[in-house]
């Protein structure tokens, strides 16, 4: 594997780095103090191809992999726009149906996609599944006059306000044995019996979380992802591209974080010395960016092996969601921390980065799951759940 990037990649990387540094902090923070949306930002990043790099040409999309959506994720995060949305609707969606999904479906969702002007939310979690989806209670059963009827709700669902659709993870029953099996259905948002309301959450952002609810909802028999028989094997499929794009995410906000910090150390004078001279506010700063660099690659990694089909993309995903989710925590304290009082003011940037790279260990999956999972599968230990 070389761990140089291709010209093509570099141009990418350069080119939505000079497009969302037309945006930047300012803009994003002004959008999630007045409640407004990041239409702008989207919408020009999809028409420039970005949001549907790893869309199949076909249906109108870039034909790259997860190495180039993980290239867009972390250059808009990096300019102080870190769009949580780009995680949930190129990345799991988006690969989901390009994956598992019919060919009608793939005709029908994949060019919007491929250039922005569709965006869909992800429902998975449950208050009281946690990390256990065999516990969903999110039920779609077979309606008489055709289609499904969709029941249950969802928690922590990002963007639903603003997103066309949302891929619902549910359990319908199978046929044959009358047992409840895992499948996914496209829920438009104004679907009768569905709802949603918002969750107060302490992080700074344009993006808000929602709880749904599924009142007995109307669905087209079309609406299953995949046919019947796509399962379990559809919804894993968007769980690796996830991880890794969640990875790159956390990489940018801490190169965000470090750029302010450094830039603060440089030009902060004590005594007639920038701050940056002395090694308590250095070696932090160093020692987070020694992090980073390392979780960069391992995100780097994890999305090569995920489009060389390789079987260890799983591990590798998890492994730089962990690293990069535990780098940016460190960078943003390093940054905040070089700043002094100032860290916590709205005014220079770092403050608000707290709660966003605070739930990067949480979500989409705990750090104390992905040690499991490491412990499990990488290292032969007994299960401990």
């Amino acid at each position: 594997m070389d761990l140089r990037e291709t010209d093509e990649q570099q141009l990418l990387r350069e080119s939505v780095a000079a497009l969302a540094g037309r945006f930047g902090s300012e803009y994003f923070l002004a959008k999630a103090k007045s409640g407004e949306k990041t239409t702008e930002l989207w919408a020009e990043a999809g028409k420039a191809g970005y949001l549907g790099v790893a869309v199949p040409p076909e249906y109108g999309g870039g034909g790259a992999g997860m190495v180039e959506l993980a290239i867009v994720a972390e250059e808009i995060a990096t300019a102080g726009c870190p769009l949580l949305l780009i995680v949930v609707s190129p990345a799991i969606v988006a690969t989901v149906i390009a994956t598992s999904g019919t060919p009608a479906q793939k005709e029908r969702w994949l060019p919007g996609f491929a250039d922005g002007s569709l965006r869909m939310s992800f429902a998975i979690t449950e208050p009281d599944a946690g990390s256990n989806s065999h516990r969903i209670t999110t039920t779609a059963r077979r309606d008489p006059d055709g289609g499904w009827r969709l029941s249950g709700h969802k928690y922590y669902i990002s963007g639903v306000d603003e997103t066309d659709a949302t891929l619902v993870v549910a359990r319908m029953e199978d046929a044959a044995s009358g047992t409840l099996r895992p499948a996914m259905f496209v829920v438009p948002r104004d679907t009768p019996g569905v709802s949603y309301q918002p969750i107060d959450m302490a992080i700074v952002s344009p993006e808000r979380q929602f709880t749904l609810f599924f009142d007995d909802a109307p669905l087209p028999a079309d609406a299953l992802v995949g046919g019947e028989e796509a399962g379990l094997s559809a919804l894993f499929a968007g769980l690796n591209p996830e991880r890794i794009t969640v990875a790159a995410y956390s990489n940018g906000l801490a190169r965000y974080a470090l750029g302010r910090g450094v830039a603060y150390a440089k030009d902060r004078d004590v005594w007639g010395t920038p701050i940056g001279a002395h090694q308590a506010i250095a070696h932090p700063l160093a020692a987070a960016h020694i992090d980073v660099e390392l979780a960069r690659m391992a995100t780097t990694r994890a999305a090569f092996l995920y489009d060389a089909g390789d079987r260890g993309a799983g591990d590798a995903a998890n492994i730089a969601k962990y690293a990069a989710a535990e780098a940016a925590i460190k960078a943003v304290d390093a940054a905040v921390q070089a700043h002094g009082g100032n860290g916590m003011s709205l005014e220079y940037g770092v403050g608000a980065l707290i709660g966003a790279v605070r739930a990067a260990r949480i979500a989409p999956v705990s750090r104390e799951m992905v040690l499991n999972h490491v412990a499990q599968h990488a290292l032969g230990l007994p299960k401990s759940y």
